[in-house]
């Protein structure tokens, strides 16, 4: 589930960046004339691909972190017997190693620990694509008005 709560943040850095850029953009004036600039604009759309870029590379990354590691946690846990291919009734399979219930938990959890800091790691990937959005938005020109 972890895995899920984390891809799910992604979408939050998101909707951070486009509530900050829709509150940058001024309607044109009675005139005509508009105040966002092209600056402004190129600099939204920085922000804007800085940030889902570096979200859908964070998401990929914790995708294969995931699948990974549920796998690897499932197997360790396990003690390395796998159901799906018991020859008989499964009585005489001690698994990869043949360790004990209480070792098999341990090292689960030293994997799951693992896998966590990875899981972290990446998210750092979308967290700094959110700063550079933020920083980015913050740049702004505004048009004098044409007489």
């Amino acid at each position: 589930i972890v895995p899920i709560v984390m891809a799910g943040v992604l979408g939050i850095y998101g909707l951070i960046v486009a509530v900050i850029l829709t509150q940058a953009i001024r309607p044109p004036a009675s005139g005509g004339y508009t105040s966002y600039s092209m600056y402004n604009g190129y600099a939204h759309l920085a922000a804007g691909l800085c940030c889902g870029i570096s979200c859908l590379a964070a998401g990929g990354t914790i995708g294969v972190i995931g699948d990974a590691g549920v796998q690897a946690f499932g197997l360790k846990a396990s003690g390395g017997k796998r159901a799906w291919a018991e020859g008989s009734e499964g009585d005489g399979d001690v698994g990869v190693g043949g360790n004990s219930e209480a070792a098999n938990a341990e090292a689960a959890n030293k994997l799951y620990v693992g896998l966590l800091i990875m899981l972290i790691f990446s998210e750092a990937l979308a967290l700094y694509g959110l700063i550079v959005a933020l920083i980015l938005s913050q740049h702004t020109y505004v048009c004098e008005g044409n007489e």
